[in-house]
């Protein structure tokens, strides 16, 4: 007969179960982009899923407090940038609250839709927004996927312990 090791104490279901939960999920990082009322806004999410192939659909959550909000609550259309492991400083100015996040290091362009494309990311996307579902204190944005460019190189950005990280060989 095989010993079976110990389950920890069980903790009851709250917002510090869940971040401690999450804090143990590798996730993908990206940054959400999209232009505001008095100019560009984008933030750090972990939460981008492919959703659908046909068509094609990606998701991703964002707090109704949030900065952004009111911008992506308002737009059609949204960038969608998934980072390489060499910007781990531009992931964190995007999750940073008040940071200048367009200015001087950020490099960025106006592309398709009037979006703000972020420069040297593993892949951007042009994304119209077909739903916004509401989801606690978030909204979950479904988007369809228009255009991109998927060219970009090097190893993906991920977030872990509650830091930015690179893929180990």
């Amino acid at each position: 007969m095989t010993a079976t090791p110990e389950l920890g104490t069980p903790l009851t279901a709250s917002p510090e179960l869940l971040r401690s939960a999450f804090r143990r999920h590798a996730a993908g990082v990206a940054v959400i982009t999209a232009r505001g009322a008095s100019g560009p806004v984008g933030f750090t999410a972990t939460s981008l899923t492919s959703v659908s192939a046909e068509p094609p659909l990606v998701s991703f959550g964002i707090g109704t407090g949030a900065s952004s909000w009111p911008a992506i609550a308002g737009t059609d259309h949204v960038g969608v940038h998934i980072l390489g492991e060499h910007q781990s400083d531009l992931a964190a100015t995007f999750a940073r609250s008040g940071a200048d996040r367009f200015g001087a290091p950020t490099a960025w362009r106006e592309g398709p839709k009037g979006v703000p494309v972020l420069d040297d990311v593993l892949v951007w996307l042009v994304c119209r927004i077909v739903g916004r579902v509401p989801a606690g204190d978030h909204r979950i944005v479904l988007a369809e996927v228009e255009l991109g460019d998927p060219s970009g190189t090097g190893r993906p950005l991920l977030y872990h312990q509650g830091r930015f990280n690179g893929l180990r060989d």
